[in-house]
């Protein structure tokens, strides 16, 4: 019986090939480094093939109608994959695994949930279409399943998923753990200095580029007068998110997701990275008191349990804080704007203050998180109405009200005695300003002032790893080999992983890593020799 080919009409062959073609030039724009007004060039070049070889319109020998095809499969999962890249710019598998397994509830950003649905429709759109041209040309049937295997094996979320499933049932992968030097405090000055610390949400060192951002970094740029600047602090794999950052600078160490390929994978956390000494549990062995604050929920991702398991003695979220709010209704889809938050900051700081002791005040902000930033309303009377779009405007918003809570405090005599700390989470994600952002090597915010530090600027090559051992020696401990974690101090003259090595290798190890996976959430310690280590005692840290 002969069988019938699908409705080949021009209209509709074009049609199938714009939406290919459009699909293609986007994915190429997402995933690359090219600019956006390049996504019509693909769908160009597309189209022109398919005119040419006249893809949809060929000779009609035996064709198989009802075909279905290998590469649907494939496809979705690149439409995923090119999700993530539009909406996060560059794609951490890590990030992934963590958040499915530490959960995603209470998250905000539901103006996301816009995105997510035209995506979707989006991608029905293309699968229809790839169908279509299939059952249509029987050239594309005999393609069609090198091209599944192509799309499978290209694939940046398999790519990882295999590596990792590599080291899991290969020897196990070693290196970082051989490298890891347990962070301990050998000595601490008779009165041990407070500690602020404060996280801004996204806010790069690479918006300090006057040249491409304006004056979006000005108000941090003047705090820069009087403090260390660490003007090289890049970024590695599993250090790129909001928990992954915090912890990398706290504990040392990247964030590598638990139970990823094994048995426990999809368990919920109950503990997070409790396998290692962190910031909090060296503070709390000398007496610290210990808040952490944050506008967003501390149920999100895990980040309640991490300042619990590591020894705060208060941690408050959304749930805790926005019951203060004098207006209710001033919340943002994650939670309390800055200017709420950095109040109540300021409460918690004369309250620790009040008491005896020294305390640590662990501040995480959120004005400037992708994709446009949360600006208060205090922004509106410096820079008038945000336009819902351009992230400049959350950075500056951003930087002013952090620059302002450190002069209410100083003004106050709150910093006396203290270390403050002020450091970018991690890069940000996609934003408006993206296609600038990555013209050049991106570099995260890291300076420190008080506590007699001499004002000065660093330019080694660093991670966030590196901020633990640099942040106790600024406050004055000495520390091991003036290491911690995976981490070198700054203030020491011996080179850091990143500058030993460069981020590619370490990356690279860190895709092959189980052991210090283990360390981290299992809190096993294999009897691995700390490679690099000095057979010499350590000297003490010379005053910053």
């Amino acid at each position: 019986m002969p069988l019938h080919r699908p409705a080949t009409s021009t209209w509709l062959r074009w049609a199938v090939h714009l939406i290919l073609g459009l699909s293609v030039g986007h994915a190429l724009v997402m995933v690359t480094r090219l600019p956006g007004w390049c996504l019509p060039l693909p769908a160009l070049v597309w189209c022109a093939l398919a005119g040419w070889k006249r893809w949809g319109a060929p000779p009609p020998p035996r064709l198989r109608v009802q075909v279905i095809p290998w590469a649907l499969a494939p496809l979705a999962f690149w439409g995923i994959y090119v999700y993530l890249a539009n909406s996060f710019g560059q794609v951490d598998m890590g990030a992934v695994y963590f958040h499915l397994q530490a959960g995603i509830a209470k998250h905000g950003g539901s103006e996301r949930s816009v995105a997510a649905i035209l995506y979707t429709a989006a991608m029905l759109l293309i699968l229809a279409a790839y169908t279509w041209l299939v059952r249509a040309d029987y050239r594309w049937q005999r393609w069609d399943h090198w091209l599944a295997f192509v799309l499978l094996v290209a694939n940046p979320m398999f790519y990882s998923m295999g590596q990792r499933g590599a080291a899991v049932v290969t020897d196990p992968g070693t290196w970082l753990e051989r490298r890891y030097v347990e962070p301990v405090i050998l000595k601490a000055p008779p009165q041990p200095p407070n500690l602020l610390l404060i996280y801004l949400e996204s806010l790069e060192r690479t918006y300090a580029d006057e040249a491409r951002f304006g004056d979006a970094y000005a108000d941090l740029a003047a705090l820069e007068a009087d403090a260390v600047v660490f003007d090289n602090v890049r970024q590695l794999d599993n250090t790129g998110w909001t928990m992954a950052g915090m912890i990398a600078s706290q504990c040392g160490t990247p964030l590598m997701p638990a139970g990823l390929l094994h048995d426990s994978q999809f368990e919920p956390l109950h503990h997070v990275v409790p396998g290692v000494a962190c910031l909090g549990d060296l503070l709390a062995g000398l007496g610290y008191r210990q808040t952490f604050m944050g506008g967003a929920s501390t149920e999100f991702a895990g980040k309640g349990l991490f300042y619990e398991d590591h020894a705060y003695d208060r941690v408050l979220g959304r749930e805790q804080l926005a019951g203060r709010l004098d207006d209710p209704d001033y919340l943002n889809s994650w939670g309390l704007y800055d200017d709420s938050l950095y109040a109540m900051a300021e409460e918690e700081a004369k309250r620790l203050d009040r008491q005896d002791g020294p305390w640590n005040l662990t501040v995480l902000n959120l004005t400037a998180h992708a994709p446009a930033g949360y600006p208060a309303r205090a922004c509106q009377a410096n820079q008038g109405e945000h336009d819902g779009v351009d992230i400049l405007y959350a950075v500056k918003c951003s930087a002013w009200l952090t620059r302002r809570l450190i002069q209410r405090l100083g003004d106050q005599g709150l910093l006396e005695d203290t270390l403050v700390v002020i450091a970018s989470d991690h890069l940000t994600m996609r934003v408006s300003a993206w296609d600038q952002l990555i013209q050049t090597p991106r570099t995260n915010t890291l300076m420190m002032m008080g506590n007699a530090l001499t004002p000065q600027r660093i330019s080694t090559t660093a991670t966030t790893m590196d901020t633990l051992p640099t942040l106790l020696e600024a406050m004055g401990f000495t520390i091991d080999w003036h290491r911690a974690g995976l981490g070198v101090s700054l203030f020491s003259n011996d080179p850091t992983l990143a500058e030993r090595y460069g981020l590619e290798a370490l990356n690279g190890y860190m895709r092959e890593e189980t052991a210090l996976q283990q360390r981290l959430w299992q809190g096993l310690a294999p009897a691995y020799r700390n490679d690099g280590q000095p057979d010499t005692p350590p000297e003490a840290p010379q005053q910053p």
